[in-house]
């Protein structure tokens, strides 16, 4: 039995379909990364699977229960933690989990036990008997995580977790997250705008795009995909004039034209990239980056999506300083 299921699944809003038919399957146990660009359909597919969005059309299964004729079911099941969370800010942040505990039926030793875990993790500290409307942004988005842990959940859904943690806080979490899924065999889907984080944390990842799933499978597999060495070239003028030269080129597998830069996909970056080098110098491009180095997930991302997964870095470095205080 898979712990996600999802076969054609789409979601309109009005004319525009933001999910245009997804089909993914999530094993037991599995850390599963969902990447995109913003408005890609990543947000929209986890709220259809956690039953907060019906799907237009298409179906989910999620614990083994339908997501429309069972949601019920699946809610006891899930934790989640959304990029925005709704949290009553005249309580305290202890009332909170303490309530949340007490809503999965959970008993008030096992309540106290996994409140003090899920404290630590989020590093809250003090400020946890404190009223939660006196919270800085990045502690609400701490405090909603830690109520998403605290019943221990068969399938814990991360809409992009650790934005506007600090550095320490966003590790801590990274522990926690393989902690849950190595003790509890937890199952954790994952969506990220941190490529460094999918690949820590993912055993498999999706990247989605236009609504629809466009690549899947391990990082590894993915990295692979896309050759094993990579020589990107930066230019000044027009990148598409030295295609030909470059694709002419003894070993050089592929080349691809994103904005201003050349991708070439290459088994031996090291014996090639001379001959990249005086094919360049030959087209009269002017160059001025050119570096080997093997495939990221960046690379894989820029391949499927024909852009770089870009970080709100404003919305980011401020949420970063509330998080920080």
């Amino acid at each position: 039995m898979t712990a996600i299921e999802a076969l054609a699944l789409r979601r309109n809003f009005g004319s525009n379909e933001a999910v245009a038919g997804v089909d993914l399957a999530v094993h037991p146990g599995e850390v599963y990364g969902f990447l995109g660009p913003n408005g890609a359909g990543k947000s929209t597919t986890v709220k259809m699977l956690c039953t907060l969005l019906a799907p237009t059309s298409g179906n989910a299964n999620v614990a083994g229960f339908d997501v429309v004729a069972h949601p019920g079911e699946v809610r006891l099941r899930i934790g989640v933690a959304l990029q925005d969370a709704s949290i009553d800010g005249k309580q305290t942040g202890r009332e909170l989990l303490d309530m949340q505990g007490r809503l999965y039926g959970l008993r008030p030793a096992d309540i106290a036990s996994r409140m003090d875990d899920v404290i630590d993790l989020v590093d809250i500290g003090t400020a946890i008997d404190d009223r939660v409307d006196s919270y800085s942004g990045g502690m609400k988005r701490r405090l909603d995580l830690a109520m998403s842990l605290i019943h221990r959940p068969e399938i814990l859904f991360l809409d992009e977790p650790t934005t506007g943690l600090d550095p320490t806080s966003r590790n801590a979490v990274w522990t926690e997250v393989r902690r849950l899924n190595r003790e509890y065999g937890m199952t954790i889907f994952l969506t990220t705008q941190y490529l460094e984080e999918a690949d820590e944390l993912a055993d498999r990842v999706g990247i989605i795009d236009h609504g629809k799933l466009q690549a899947e499978g391990t990082p590894t597999e993915l990295k692979r995909s896309i050759g094993t060495d990579l020589i990107v070239a930066e230019v000044d003028g027009e990148p598409s004039a030295a295609v030909a030269a470059l694709e002419a080129v003894d070993g050089v597998s592929g080349v691809e034209v994103h904005g201003n830069e050349l991708s070439l996909a290459t088994a031996d970056g090291a014996s090639v990239i001379a001959g990249v080098a005086v094919a360049l110098n030959g087209c009269r491009v002017p160059v001025t980056s050119l570096t080997l180095r093997t495939p990221t997930l960046d690379d894989v991302f820029l391949s499927v999506t024909g852009s770089h997964l870009e970080v709100d870095q404003s919305a980011t470095d401020a949420i970063d300083e509330e998080a920080a205080s």
